[in-house]
């Protein structure tokens, strides 16, 4: 089963070699969360990816208005723990503003392509900084969305290695919904309801998956 999604594409290391001596094998890893981190430090996207304190210089940002620190947090050790199993993953959307999906969502609808999703502004847990989408980055350098994809040869789904990861890191995955079904997305609720974000609650900096 293969997917297609609009997003915003963040390079990630390559896969880690196959081979490597013993002594230094907790360099790789090390090496490729850096790299991972430098990328994104240095993305046009890092507001999405990061969470922000300039939007005015001296004055953070109010709650919600750019990715929770706990999700920007998971969302590094996701991309560390699958690239210890030789899965390279690309974080291809974070915050995203209400009028940023307001346009998504009417994509398919009075504008060209295809229903993406049925979230409108101020609706989404990406409007409030607590979602994330991925998608697969091949050894050739091309993304995909391709759920039977087996990058790793492990007879495994490297879709499925994602998501079973970043559900054990607190993530719960859009692909469990019984309506519409968002296989890229992955979300921390903290138990917060999207009216009561709305209402301008929001789990504190150190809030628990």
């Amino acid at each position: 089963m293969s997917i297609r999604m609009p997003g915003w594409n963040v390079p990630v290391p390559a896969r880690p070699g196959l081979r490597r001596e013993k002594k230094r094998s907790w360099l790789l890893p090390l090496m490729l969360v850096s790299l991972a981190g430098l990328f994104i430090l240095n993305s046009p996207l890092k507001d999405r990816l990061l969470p922000r304190t300039d939007a005015v210089p001296g004055e953070p940002l109010p709650p919600g208005a750019s990715l929770h620190p706990v999700v920007a947090a998971k969302m590094m050790d996701l991309i560390k723990r699958t690239s210890q199993a030789g899965i390279t993953i690309l974080i291809t959307d974070g915050f995203r503003s209400k009028l940023e999906q307001d346009v998504l969502y009417e994509q398919g609808r009075t504008a060209k392509g295809r229903i993406v999703t049925n979230a409108k502004g101020g609706t989404s847990y990406h409007n409030y900084g607590l979602a994330i989408d991925f998608a697969l980055r091949t050894p050739q350098g091309n993304v995909v969305w391709d759920m039977d994809y087996d990058g790793n040869k492990n007879g495994k789904a490297d879709w499925l290695e994602v998501v079973a990861v970043a559900k054990s890191l607190g993530f719960a995955w859009g692909g469990d919904w019984e309506s519409f079904k968002d296989y890229p997305h992955l979300q921390m609720d903290f138990g917060y309801s999207i009216d009561e974000l709305k209402r301008g609650k929001y789990p504190p900096d150190d809030a628990k998956p």
